[in-house]
Formats: C-alpha cells, structure tokens, sequence
C-alpha cells in the first residue's frame, strides 16, 4: 500500500469514477439555512449507485488490481453500504466478491448486496467481527482483502467527492462529513485542503460509538470497548492507520451526535428535503441542526448513504418524533370500568393531540382489582404542546404515572 495519498492520486480516481458514479447536484436546505444564517447545500451521496459514496472507494480499489490479483477474487466486510459498493464494482469489472456482513445486518442492505452478485457471509456482531473473518478468508483463499477505509486507493476514491464539492460550491467555508472508520473523511479533507487549506472540514461521529476522540487524544488509533448506535455504518471500534494520519493532520475537528439528535436529522431529511436517509448518513446534519453556530457558511453537509431498512425507518421516525417532542407516550392509571377510556380519548381529542395507539395493562402488582393501566400514543405539536397536555391532564386529576411520558 503506498504510503501516502496525494491529489494527484485523488484525481487520477476521478477520472476511472468518470461514467461510472451518478453526477448528483448538490440540494438546498433552507430550514437549516435560517439555523446556520447562511448558504446551506446537500451533498446528496444516499442517492449515489447503491446508494451510498462506497462505490467511489471499492471501485478505486478494484480498479487498480493487477489481472493477476483480480483472478483471485476480492473479500470485504461491511454493515451493508460498502459490501453493496464492492459488489456493484466487482460486477462492472467482471471480479468475484465474497462478503461477510454482521449477524444484525438490514435485509435490504443484504438483499442489494446479493442482487449485485456477491457472495454473502455472515460473521458476528460488528463490523469488526466480520472485518476479522474476511481478512482470515483473504488469507487462506488469496482472495484481495477490499478494505472499508484503512487503503490509499479507498481513500483517493472517497476524496473525489472532496474534488466535486469544491466544483460544486466553490466559496464553500465549512464540510460536515459524517465518520466510522475514517477513510471518506481523510479523502474529503485530502481533495479540499488541497484546493484551499483555510476551509474548515469538521468529522462527526455517533456519541455512543465515537473511535476518533480517544485515538486523536491519544496519537494513535484506539479500539473502543464497546459501541450501541442506530447509525450501524459508522460504527466502527477502531479508526484505520491510513485515514487516522490525514485526520490527525488535516481535518479541524471530529464532533459527536446523540441518538437523539441523528433521529431527529432523519426525520426532518425526510420531511423537509424529501431525502431518504439512514442514520448514519445523517450524522453530519444532525451536528450542524444541533450547533448551527459552529458552522460558517457556506456549509456542505454530506450525506454519506440511505440504504436503510422500513422497518428501522418506522422507529426511527418515531424517535424521532418523540425527540422532538411531537411524539408523547403517557401511562394513566384510572378505575376500570365502562366509560373510563373513552372518556380519556376524548379529553386528549379536545386538547388537540392526535391519538395514535392505546394499550391497556391489567396485570402488575401495584394495580387494585378495579384499576387499569391505559398507555397512549400520542401526536402533538411540539415540545410545548406536550408540557401543555400532561398539565391539563393533571389538572382534570389524571393519575398519570411517574414512569411516563416515555418514549416509543
């Protein structure tokens, strides 16, 4: 692997990319526009071929093999989005791929990943597990290990989206880029530092699955213990050697996101630029609706995939609006008998709040005999909104319990 990666090598994926990738526009965003106080645009990579930026890493790499390597085959381990990214490249270069992807890996992600011809395994529970199987296949097969992000090819290929914002918005300040292992950030601030090395690229990666933080406090890469997020392709425990040097020397800084803040990105991506988007993708704007105040525009936030399951979707939407405070789950405890429910119904009907789904719970130890827990799913209009019910609630001498409101 060459030791370094340069511009020239950046370009020079560019021009292989050439007719393969999708020339996306970048996307206006004027809701966060009115947050940040300025310019605002998308890079809109979920809607990329198969559907995330991986392509532009795979193929690089792929395409760069000697006929010899490519005879043997290529393996790679992946969540969903580069195993889809290595399967559509080895297609169009006519190579055989295995894949081996976590135990929990989305159906759809797994099904386009069959769909593009690759040979599908399953190893663990991480992205780490899997990557750890795959490289034991290499070496007993001969197969080509295709790295994620920790190979120059992989990350001159991720930086030729850095080359297309700086084309697309020239008087760009700030690019958000969302991060697992490292290898789209390090080529994004390779291909902008470039051009223009006051232009300020900012990595944001999950709370709960962060590698960068400890790694970059510590000079080298530091494995994390443990990780639990939504936001599955980048959740990776330990960030490549490749990447970590360009990060540790180039990019101005990683930032992390909560789970709330990614759902609530997802969510307003869908209703607000009509996007598609798995959590993952939409660290970046998540960081920037969540401190608009650190991003000098022009901002260009990249949305890295939107390969996400519909059933995934569904709760994160939920989540999402119940992060938001438009969502409101609430348990009442009230005598059971006739009457008591739709009596219940229809005080949250005239306090405007729209009910979603109802439970009733009639077997816990601190229930009498002649009582229910009643569980409501409510919509509502905001954080206000919620604050306004339960007191009207109370005030109409509703017991509500001290676990609840929960969320979903």
């Amino acid at each position: 692997m060459p030791a370094t990666v340069t511009i020239a090598d950046i370009e020079a994926a560019a021009r292989q990319l050439d007719g393969i990738i999708r020339d996306l526009p970048l996307a206006g965003a004027q809701w966060l526009e009115r947050l940040v106080g300025g310019d605002v645009r998308l890079v809109t990579e979920n809607l990329q071929r198969a559907g995330s930026f991986k392509i532009r890493g795979a193929y690089t790499r792929i395409a760069n093999l000697t006929d010899e390597e490519r005879s043997r085959g290529v393996v790679a381990a992946s969540a969903g989005n580069h195993a889809q990214g290595v399967a559509v490249a080895a297609q169009l270069l006519g190579v055989r791929a295995t894949v081996f992807m976590p135990e929990g890996a989305t159906i759809p992600k797994v099904q386009a990943t069959l769909g593009y011809g690759a040979d599908v395994r399953f190893h663990g529970d991480t992205i780490d597990q899997a990557l750890e199987a795959a490289t034991q296949f290499a070496g007993e097969t001969g197969a080509v290990l295709i790295h994620p992000f920790d190979h120059a090819d992989v990350i001159a290929g991720q930086g030729t989206l850095g080359l297309e914002i700086m084309a697309k918005l020239p008087g760009v300040r700030t690019v958000v880029v969302c991060t697992g292992g490292g290898g789209l950030l390090a080529g994004v601030t390779l291909a902008v530092k470039s051009v223009d090395p006051s232009i300020r690229v900012v990595g944001v990666q999950a709370e709960s699955a962060a590698a960068y933080p400890a790694s970059l406090a510590a000079g080298h890469p530091v494995r994390l213990e443990s990780m639990s997020t939504m936001a599955d392709g980048i959740a990776v425990g330990r960030p490549g050697d490749a990447p970590f040097a360009v990060i540790r020397d180039l990019t101005d800084e990683i930032v992390t996101v909560t789970e709330e803040e990614i759902s609530r990105a997802v969510l307003l991506l869908l209703e607000r630029a009509k996007l598609v988007v798995e959590p993952a993708g939409a660290a970046a704007a998540a960081a920037v609706m969540s401190h608009p105040q650190d991003f000098e525009p022009p901002v260009a936030v990249v949305l890295s995939g939107g390969n996400v399951d519909s059933l995934v979707l569904l709760r994160i939407i939920r989540y999402g609006l119940a992060s938001a405070g438009r969502y409101l789950t609430l348990a009442v405890r009230m005598p059971d008998r006739p009457g008591s429910l739709a009596q219940l119904l229809s005080d949250i009907q005239e306090l405007r709040a729209n009910v979603v789904d109802v439970e009733h719970n009639r077997v816990d130890a601190g229930l009498r005999v002649d009582e229910v827990d009643i569980v409501v799913h409510v919509e509502t209009r905001g954080p206000e909104h919620c604050q306004s019910l339960l007191a009207s609630l109370a005030e109409r001498d509703y017991r509500i319990l001290p676990h609840g409101p929960r969320l979903p």
